[in-house]
């Protein structure tokens, strides 16, 4: 039995240490979040070689940088790029008033998985998806410099599976729409943000609960926010179950599509900007929906439950539940929460992701 960190822990120790501002190593490559970089620790990675900064090919068509490796592109530093350079490439806010950002030149030989490693660990990490890279490190680099150190193979298998949930407590919870509650929480062993599941009544196991698959929404379900629908759809969710009698509500910790709520606000300035949710969402270098419902079916079995009457006007959530093997037996529309601030967001998630409003 040993009592170091597995891949996993390890994992969450470097998601940390960007969020910091520290390198970590995958494999032969130092990784420093573009966002939590300083002036001295990029001089410092320069003065080792020639480092790129990895970008998402999103972020890359915003650019018109040449996205070589498909999913993403390797930007060379010019000579004189400092920190201030790194940041404006990575971080859309300036766009408009500093619109010429080149030429750019990316490297197109060589393999690119080490580089989309680490634009997926600062995902994770809920940074922006941009990243230095300096490859071919000396093989003890990281144990030399006290750097988390991450095994390639290991760490890309890892990041493409979802780590499992546990279920720590439950409790009752009597709540304004039933005093008959109770409030699970669920704790993923990779050490990444809790779930929960809200429960009202007592649903039976089996016959189709009425449920919903509700992503956290610190603005709109804390703060009322106008700009979207969420807190109307999660109250509205909360309430009908109540008058059923019965349900199960899914919290699931995924802020901002998935993105956190730092980077959801600047997707909120470039929405002031002029651009729509999925356009923001593209110009910061992240996909139109982060979000994994496949956390919603782990917990939803965990439960004991096997079909749904599902509350949502989104089909991917249902297309998702099914492909994990539940049924959902029927679509359950909420359309509530239409205000004059949020009817253009409203009709983009219509038009561009689907939504049946």
């Amino acid at each position: 039995m040993t009592l170091g960190p597995d891949i996993a822990e390890l994992m969450a120790r470097a998601r940390a240490d960007l969020r910091m501002g520290v390198p970590i190593c995958i494999g032969p490559a130092l990784v420093l979040a573009a966002e939590t970089l300083t002036q001295d620790r990029l001089s410092a990675t320069r003065d080792l070689g020639s480092p790129v900064l990895a970008i998402t090919q999103h972020r890359a068509t915003t650019l018109k940088a040449r996205a070589y490796d498909g999913d993403l592109a390797r930007v060379h530093l010019p000579i004189d790029a400092d920190r201030a350079w790194v940041q404006a490439l990575a971080d859309p806010v300036d766009d408009l008033r500093v619109p010429m950002k080149g030429p750019l030149s990316t490297e197109r030989d060589g393999n690119a998985d080490l580089h989309r490693a680490a634009l997926m660990l600062c995902k994770a990490a809920r940074l922006l998806p941009a990243a230095i890279v300096l490859t071919a490190m000396p093989e003890d680099f990281a144990e030399t410099n006290g750097l988390t150190y991450l095994p390639p193979s290991e760490t890309l298998h890892h990041l493409t599976i979802r780590s499992p949930l546990q279920d720590v407590v439950s409790a009752a919870l009597p709540m304004e729409v039933s005093e008959n509650g109770r409030l699970h929480v669920f704790r993923p062993k990779d050490g990444g943000e809790e779930h929960y599941a809200i429960e009202i009544g007592r649903p039976a196991r089996d016959t189709p609960v009425l449920s919903r698959l509700h992503s956290a929404c610190f603005t709109g379900d804390l703060l009322g926010s106008l700009k979207c629908d969420c807190g109307p759809q999660l109250r509205g969710a909360l309430r009908q179950m109540g008058e059923a009698g019965s349900g199960i509500l899914l919290y699931l910790n995924q802020e901002g599509r998935g993105i956190g709520l730092a980077n959801k606000m600047r997707a909120y300035a470039l929405q002031n900007q002029g651009f729509d949710t999925v356009e923001a969402n593209h110009r910061l270098g992240f996909e139109d929906d982060e979000r994994d419902f496949r956390l919603g079916a782990d917990i939803l079995r965990a439960l004991g439950f096997s079909s749904v009457r599902l509350m949502t006007n989104n089909p991917a959530k249902v297309a998702m539940l099914e492909t994990c093997g539940l049924s959902v037996v029927e679509r359950v529309p909420l359309k509530v929460g239409e205000t004059d601030f949020n009817r253009a967001y409203l009709a983009t998630k219509a038009a561009k992701s689907g939504h049946l409003l």
